[in-house]
């Protein structure tokens, strides 16, 4: 892959043979951003599961400290409108609008949420949900009776994680702008929430490798 001179310029400050301290890779990740912009601050992790298995697949959900710096578009199946709307929810999915989901495919929104008893008018768009990771589970939280807490808590910086289907998992944790103390505690929140979330059948290393890097910056290789 070609890149740019000023990725180039940025890749040159990163010693590819060293694994960094969090603390390190968060400074180094901030110093290597070029772009105009406030780019995003990203973990991506490693993991030494098997991702053709079921039962090793992770999944969860953190509320980071100080949130991501990232205003989530939140849509709500809730047979409750004013409650959703309430705790700030961008969207209310009504009969209309999974209807004009279900034909134009088009999923103009970041998560969606959704009460138990909902779930069954969601199964028609199902197959279009679920491959842009969009479809709503009570594993990361978005299916949920208290509705209310759930649009809320994505609000103010709640970050799902799962494995991607080469064993990887990419977390937005906050903006290059973010103070290097703030970065460093959502840092460690996630890194907490993924040991726990470990699979039992998961044997030998769990955690392969962890690099940082900003939205179009170099990779940093933290040390485990």
């Amino acid at each position: 892959m070609k890149h740019g001179k000023r990725y180039n310029e940025a890749k040159k400050q990163v010693d590819p043979k060293k694994t960094y301290s969090p603390t390190e890779a968060i400074e180094l990740t901030q110093k290597t951003s070029g772009v105009k912009f406030d780019a995003g601050v990203e973990v991506h992790i490693r993991l030494g599961i098997d991702p053709k298995k079921g039962e090793q697949q992770i999944r969860g959900s953190i509320v980071l400290p100080h949130g991501t710096g990232k205003t989530q578009k939140v849509v709500a199946f809730t047979d409750n409108p004013a409650e959703a709307k309430e705790a700030g929810a961008d969207i209310i999915a009504d009969d209309e609008f999974i209807t004009k989901l279900k034909q134009t495919g088009k999923c103009d929104f970041d998560v969606a949420v959704a009460t138990p008893d909902m779930m069954k008018k969601i199964a028609p768009i199902a197959k279009i949900l679920g491959p842009k990771g969009l479809m709503p589970s009570p594993k990361d939280g978005t299916v949920t009776p208290n509705i209310k807490k759930a649009i809320e808590e994505l609000k103010r910086g709640k970050a799902n994680f799962k494995n991607d289907d080469t064993g990887n998992t990419h977390v937005l944790i906050g903006k290059v702008s973010f103070d290097k103390a703030k970065l460093l505690e959502n840092y460690n929140t996630l890194m907490e929430a993924v040991l726990k979330a470990k699979p039992a059948s998961s044997k030998g290393q769990y955690i392969k490798n962890i690099s940082i890097s900003s939205s179009m910056g170099p990779g940093i290789k933290v040390a485990l």
